[in-house]
């Protein structure tokens, strides 16, 4: 049984996500964490709360980061063309959810959960990497109980989503992201490499809810407006970013990967950049040097994922 923490911004391809986490038999989703990104952190926990509230999920909700690690970055206006004013792609949602919160920040609960399990607990993290930063700086000594770290962001031999070289979690705070990357715990990077060639159609999602139970359905209405703005990009789909790197977590054999270290690039004209030194290449001595060896995936069977994803949410 894996032991999950997942670290989000719900969101349209978050929300698909959880349900995936909370439905996989072989996942016990032991905490959820909420961070600003795809909507105000505030926004973002009330989300959480509302799709723990409609599908029933036990795991704890501990609100996370409202601002990048580095106070001095100015904040950025939230996607609202993406995920909706209200970040579930603006299906009616209460102002608020009765129902508590844990009383601790998301990185105190990230710390505590870690040292009660030891060895055990995986982090899923598919928003900006605040909490986890914020985890490691204030008790250090979690990377090395921590089982491993998958998260959804970057990109290494593709464009990026939000700059030409730099996907949205990654932009979002840099300086977490490297923080994270270089921090001596096992990565694995699932970034627009694979996620980006990883889409399900409107009639796929639409087939899925007619067959499934009231959470599939409220996850079909909640990713309209979504599947609506990747008609740029995808015909008449949607990218599921966020749950490939919760598939990777139960199905890892369905994708294939590259390691070296991994560094984030913190201002300037490439601000966000993820940049692997593939392990076995020689280069002068720089930046990357004397870091621990993460996992980037490059490859993805991306029919198999999906039908993955089918099979376990409708598996109520």
């Amino acid at each position: 049984m894996h032991k999950v923490i997942y670290d989000t911004d719900p969101g349209v391809d978050d929300a698909m996500a959880l349900l995936f986490l909370h439905r996989h038999p072989e996942i016990d989703l032991i905490g959820i964490t909420t961070v600003f990104g795809n909507a105000s952190v505030e926004t973002t926990t009330r989300n959480a709360l509302f799709l723990k509230r409609e599908w029933n999920i036990p795991a704890p909700v501990a609100k996370g980061a409202s601002v990048t690690i580095d106070p001095s970055r100015a904040e950025r206006e939230w996607p609202s063309m993406v995920h909706g004013d209200n970040g579930l792609g603006d299906i009616e949602v209460p102002g608020t959810i009765d129902l508590p919160l844990d009383p601790r920040p998301a990185h105190r609960f990230i710390i505590d959960t870690v040292r009660a399990h030891p060895g055990e607990v995986r982090l899923v993290a598919v928003g900006r990497m605040t909490n986890l930063a914020r985890a490691l700086k204030e008790d250090p000594e979690i990377a090395r109980l921590v089982k491993d770290v998958v998260i959804m962001g970057g990109n290494f031999y593709v464009p990026g989503n939000v700059s030409p070289v730099a996907e949205a979690n990654i932009h979002g705070d840099p300086e977490a992201a490297d923080i994270v990357m270089t921090a001596p715990w096992k990565v694995t990077v699932i970034g627009l490499d694979v996620t980006s060639i990883t889409t399900m159609s409107r009639s796929y999602l639409g087939e899925m809810a007619a067959r499934g139970d009231g959470a599939v359905k409220l996850l079909n209405a909640l990713s309209q407006s979504y599947i609506d703005f990747y008609k740029h990009a995808v015909e008449d789909g949607m990218m599921v970013h966020d749950s490939c790197a919760s598939v990777y977590v139960v199905a890892p054999e369905l994708f294939s990967s590259i390691s070296g270290a991994v560094r984030v690039v913190c201002g300037g004209v490439a601000d966000g950049q993820t940049i692997v030194k593939p392990d076995g290449r020689r280069f002068p001595p720089g930046d990357w040097d004397g870091l621990p060896s993460q996992v980037v995936c490059t490859g993805i069977e991306s029919g198999k994922v999906i039908d993955l994803i089918r099979d376990t949410l409708l598996t109520a």
